[in-house]
């Protein structure tokens, strides 16, 4: 018979591991969105979105894409989420140059960031659901 100290350890450390993959998903889930809400022309903004544990993306005013030339989104923000730690901010931005007139006219950022509760709410409510265990 398991000890009630180990079993209250156990707990802890489950439920731990929930936390961190509500926050995990609903980061990803945010990132998702503010791509979802970028418009494509060549992609570059888009490709441009970037993740960091260590501090804000920065805008580079020489960012621009090259003529003829379109772009592809790569993994880059996930892997940072997926690799960062429980006490990690997380952080997320553009680093195009004409990142800042495009989220003033589309919002992409700011609307996003307003799903974030919302976000949070629905990944709590995953996890919780697949954490149930049926009692015999």
């Amino acid at each position: 018979m398991t000890s009630f100290s180990a079993q209250v350890s156990d707990w802890v450390n489950a439920s731990q591991r929930r936390v961190e993959a509500v926050r995990k998903e609903s980061a990803q889930r945010v990132a998702r969105e503010v791509r979802d809400r970028t418009r494509v022309d060549t992609g570059f903004l888009r490709a441009s979105f970037m993740g960091s544990t260590s501090a804000m993306p920065l805008i580079d005013r020489n960012a621009k894409p090259a003529e003829g030339r379109t772009y592809s989104d790569d993994a880059q923000i996930e892997l940072v989420i997926a690799g960062s730690a429980p006490t990690d901010t997380i952080y997320m931005g553009f680093v195009a140059s004409y990142a800042r007139p495009r989220e003033y006219e589309d919002g992409m950022v700011r609307l996003a960031a307003q799903q974030w509760p919302g976000i949070v709410g629905q990944a709590a409510r995953e996890a919780k659901a697949r954490s149930i265990r049926p009692t015999s």
